[in-house]
């Protein structure tokens, strides 16, 4: 049977390259996120470099105060950046008391008194020099460097199981307690805050769909149950939203769009992203909460124009729709919280980089057997036969 070549329209290989040109992702990361083949990406790529270098198709040219505009934002972009990394540097090495100690032992060699040095680096005299009369083992010293390198990996956001998976994957052979401990030592924690605002509004009188998924969130099939919800981004140029649509066989992120405002074309653009991306069979379930924008007629029409069926959560019940909540929560826990974004621009950027970078291709879900999403598909293909056609 001959393959049914996929076709994507402007908008969408539009939203592709500029996660490659705008937001500095590799091809290699948008194609294994997105399902796409290199070769097409890198044609588009092409393509939009020849129409801004003055190719057939070029749009209306920007003027001398853009161009000025645009080269401000991308060197304010570059200074955040090099600041960014100068402090991610600094912190990792003052991260855990032997470094600590070392720095002593180097302030002393330059005529500064070990209880100044002591003070000044927030230790103890007498650990100092007890450290001194113990040397570590050599296996203690790689443990501690793998520790440390898988936690700097995950964005500081690991915790010791998941630091422990991800060092086995590579053939490192430590457990959770040792892992535990090692940290505990090199004080690398996690750093978590809770916030919330609701972005949901459900007092209108659209018709609002049942409940079909029924909170069955384990499903043997890509594509045959999605969820969708909306989210809030701070920044300092105002409000953000994302809207994202998550498969729930393998939890990754097969859609998503941002918007300054909550208009129902947010989630109509990531609905049309994920339908274009997956092309999936009618039939395919996709549950989100009954806000006006998901009760809206443009977002239904879309619904019914693939033969999409429309699932909603019960009034005021949260769990009808805890998987997708659970996303957003990883997502703000470990990027969001952490940050603090100048404009929308610079946290679209970051957005797609933990989605594209981290999120679809490198974080481990407990849920998946400690696997990527893209790594739990790969895996699950091979098993899993093509003709399943219902949720389990």
């Amino acid at each position: 049977m001959t393959k049914r070549r996929r076709q994507f329209d402007a908008s969408f290989k539009l939203e592709v390259v500029r996660m490659v040109r705008d937001q500095g992702l590799s091809v290699g990361e948008v194609c294994r996120s997105m399902g796409l083949v290199d070769t097409a990406v890198r044609r588009w790529v092409a393509q939009y470099d020849a129409e801004c270098a003055g190719g057939p198709g070029e749009g209306k040219p920007l003027t001398s105060e853009q161009q000025r505009i645009r080269q401000l934002e991308t060197e304010n972009r570059q200074l955040r950046e090099d600041v960014s990394i100068l402090k991610k540097a600094f912190g990792l090495l003052c991260t855990g008391t032997e470094v600590s100690y070392r720095v002593v032992t180097q302030l002393q060699e330059k005529a500064v008194s070990v209880s100044h040095a002591c003070r000044l680096l927030q230790v103890s005299r007498s650990g100092y020099y007890a450290h001194r009369q113990t040397r570590p083992s050599p296996r203690r010293v790689q443990e501690k460097t793998h520790v440390r390198a898988a936690f700097a990996a995950s964005g500081r956001n690991y915790g010791s199981r998941r630091v422990m998976h991800a060092l086995q994957a590579k053939g490192v052979r430590i457990g959770r307690h040792r892992v535990r401990t090692l940290m505990r030592e090199m004080d690398l924690r996690t750093n978590w805050k809770r916030k919330f605002v609701s972005t949901t509004d459900s007092r209108h009188k659209l018709p609002v769909a049942e409940n079909v998924l029924q909170r069955q969130f384990e499903v043997a099939q890509p594509n045959r149950a999605w969820v969708s919800d909306i989210t809030y981004i701070r920044t300092a140029q105002g409000w953000l939203y994302l809207a994202v649509v998550l498969d729930l066989h393998s939890r990754k992120v097969v859609g998503w769009a941002m918007a300054p405002t909550m208009l129902a074309g947010l989630v109509v653009s990531a609905l049309d992203q994920a339908l274009q991306q997956r092309r999936p069979a009618p039939g395919l379930v996709l549950h989100s909460d009954r806000g006006s924008q998901y009760a809206g007629a443009e977002y239904q029409a879309l619904l019914k124009q693939h033969h999409v069926v429309c699932s909603m959560s019960r009034k005021g019940n949260c769990w009808d729709n805890s998987v997708m909540e659970r996303f957003f929560l990883n997502l703000k826990m470990e990027r969001l919280w952490q940050r603090q974004y100048a404009n929308h621009d610079e946290a679209r950027s970051d957005i797609n980089q933990y989605i594209v970078g981290f999120y679809n291709c490198v974080r481990l879900h407990s849920t998946l057997g400690y696997l990527s999403p893209s790594a739990y598909e790969a895996k699950m293909a091979v098993k899993v036969p093509n003709n399943l056609s219902e949720i389990t």
